[in-house]
């Protein structure tokens, strides 16, 4: 929590920046009030109404809250801890803050949207257009490898798509569609796709492009795993794929998602196998993620 919250307290964009979590939360508090910035910041632990409090008046919800995936561990054992933090999270955004734009990192992110997806759902506040599982460090990672390769001193200058989802065979990076051009030596482009799909300032950047949207600024496009039904261009995707979660270039707006950009029509045949292997991954995250909301009786 603490380097994504220094990075938005410093951001221009943020009025006031509320913080939850279980423990440690006063001190984070303390130490980012001291900083020379716009932001107003307060912290609060479960205790008192924390979350309630936290959430009332938001209108960006970030969830980075969980643990992270560490050595050893699966992603059915991730999957168990994260999964009842980010319903309960979600379940205190639908009752407190039913409008705000909700950023989930919480890992593993392929069912914590749909997680997200559900709870709001129950609560009759779900809209698509404001849901986002934040997948820009996958684009991240990729632009930096591909720097190795190419030479290009600033890797933010090459732009390559990402898609599909946020964990293992599920992420393809399409670099066949990469902006300007690169040229990758085929010895080199299988060692590259797997150190990408295995390898917090994206999570910053991504904040801020959906405020700055919020705000009035057009042609802003980033990288998000969303629920494609709810989003003009989504069906068609939704539909070429199989799966109603899945990662693509975002159009955002004043009201969140405004357009899905459809780059699956010019995959190469090695990235196509990569779709096939990533559509099976998505299908078994997203529907654990439905079952596990359909059967928890908080939401009952």
């Amino acid at each position: 929590m603490k380097p994504l919250s220094l990075l938005l307290k410093a951001s221009p964009l943020i009025d006031e920046l509320s913080l939850f979590d279980v423990v440690g939360t006063p001190g984070v508090t303390a130490d980012l009030s001291h900083i020379s910035s716009v932001a107003k910041v307060s912290g609060y632990l479960k205790e008192n109404d924390g979350l309630k409090k936290a959430l009332t008046g938001a209108d960006v919800v970030v969830i980075p809250a969980g643990v992270p995936r560490k050595p050893g561990m699966t992603r059915d054992d991730l999957f168990n801890i994260n999964a009842g933090i980010v319903r309960d999270l979600i379940t205190g955004v639908a009752e407190t803050s039913p409008k705000a734009f909700i950023l989930i990192i919480s890992n593993p992110v392929n069912s914590t949207v749909p997680i997200a997806a559900e709870v709001l759902k129950q609560a009759g506040v779900f809209d698509p257009k404001r849901l986002f599982g934040v997948t820009t460090l996958d684009v991240v990672r990729a632009e930096t490898f591909v720097q190795e390769i190419t030479g290009e001193k600033d890797p933010s200058k090459t732009v390559i798509p990402v898609i599909g989802g946020h964990s293992g065979e599920t992420i393809v990076p399409l670099f066949s569609q990469a902006k300007p051009a690169v040229n990758i030596p085929a010895d080199k482009l299988g060692p590259l796709v797997h150190r990408e799909k295995i390898n917090v300032h994206s999570y910053d950047t991504f904040t801020e492009s959906v405020m700055k949207a919020v705000k009035g600024q057009k042609g802003i496009v980033e990288p998000s795993y969303v629920y494609l039904p709810g989003i003009s261009g989504g069906e068609a995707i939704a539909k070429e794929t199989g799966v109603d979660f899945f990662s693509v270039p975002i159009e955002f707006g004043s009201s969140g998602a405004e357009k899905a950009h459809n780059v699956l029509t010019s995959v190469s045949p090695e990235e196509k196998e990569l779709l096939e292997a990533a559509k099976t991954g998505l299908k078994g995250s997203i529907d654990k993620g439905v079952a596990f909301v359909a059967k928890s009786p908080e939401q009952k």
